[in-house]
């Protein structure tokens, strides 16, 4: 399956950013009828989320305050999936607050500038240096010729690693610097050239993924209880996915590691790991079948508050 759901996921990580979540289904759903009339092979109604969504990654994000609806979670695995760098429709602030939860605890720190200020390019030159995040905020719909090189990331190979020339500075360039940046208009028009050099993402808030939204702050105030009960099966589910990954990893490595079979036979590791996994894989998908019936329960639960968290949508629109 993996060469369809490659092509699909490949597909929305490319295009989808600028859109709202109807036209994203709307073009999933035509990429999955195409691949299906081409007979590529894939997962059937596969969607992004299920190849390059990773649990224990988005509830790192939603803990930084990424919101939790659908559009959001696409939003986030296209930013940090993406090789251009991201520039965020961002009318109510919301993927600002999170890039900016999300860097601080890092080291060094996430930087922030604005277009106004004049120090934005030596901030640029050392967070590329030291592997910093830098944020630009605020920025309209043209921007800055001098940013060119970063956008269009031109490194230059040099030694071991890679230089990039801003101005007349040849600068060491850290593979772990990340460059994003917001904008407050709520229906900017860029320009074909500026299109192609970044990843425009649309964070602008739409009425279903406010109403999701509204619903977790209602059920977070009248039944926190049940709240705390769903964060953490999708917790433990996440861990309980790393834990299998991390399993897997290593039988691969074992595997790799021993290209014969008379070595893999006598591979004591190997062996052990083996019969561990095979415990340790019946064990979690136990667990994860049993939250699976607690969850389905959580949500048929939550669902009594959907008119509620509907009228608060509508109020705000």
């Amino acid at each position: 399956m993996l060469i369809g759901d490659c092509l699909i996921a490949a597909g929305m990580v490319s295009y989808s950013g600028a859109f709202t979540m109807d036209f994203r289904q709307y073009l999933e759903g035509l990429w999955n009828e195409n691949t299906e009339r081409l007979k590529i092979v894939h997962t059937p109604g596969i969607r992004m989320n299920k190849v390059l969504g990773d649990d224990v990654k988005i509830r790192i994000w939603n803990v930084a305050g990424l919101p939790n609806d659908d559009l959001s979670v696409e939003n986030g695995i296209i930013m940090f999936e993406s090789r251009r760098w991201p520039l965020m429709i961002d009318p109510q602030t919301q993927a600002k607050k999170f890039i900016k939860t999300l860097g601080k605890d890092r080291e060094p720190p996430l930087e922030a500038f604005k277009p106004s200020e004049p120090n934005i390019l030596r901030g640029l030159e050392l967070g590329i240096q030291f592997g910093r995040w830098i944020l630009l905020e605020n920025v309209g719909e043209e921007l800055d010729p001098a940013l060119e090189p970063i956008l269009l990331q031109q490194k230059t190979k040099s030694g071991s690693g890679y230089t990039i020339k801003i101005g007349d500075k040849t600068i060491t360039y850290n593979e772990d610097f990340r460059f994003f940046m917001t904008t407050t208009l709520p229906n900017p028009h860029y320009s074909p050239e500026t299109s192609v050099k970044v990843t425009i993402l649309n964070f602008a808030i739409t009425p279903q993924g406010l109403e999701e939204q509204m619903l977790n702050q209602l059920i977070q105030l009248e039944m926190p209880e049940l709240q705390e009960k769903k964060n953490q099966i999708v917790e433990d589910n996440a861990k309980a996915l790393k834990e299998l990954r991390d399993i897997e990893d290593r039988i691969l490595y074992g595997l790799t590691k021993n290209a014969q079979i008379s070595q893999i036979l006598e591979d004591d590791e190997l062996i052990i790991t083996l019969e561990a996994s095979k415990k340790t894989s019946a064990e979690i998908s136990q667990r994860m079948k049993e939250s699976e019936i607690t969850e389905k329960e959580i949500d048929e639960k939550r669902e009594n508050f959907r008119s509620v968290a509907y009228r608060a949508s509508l109020l705000f629109f």
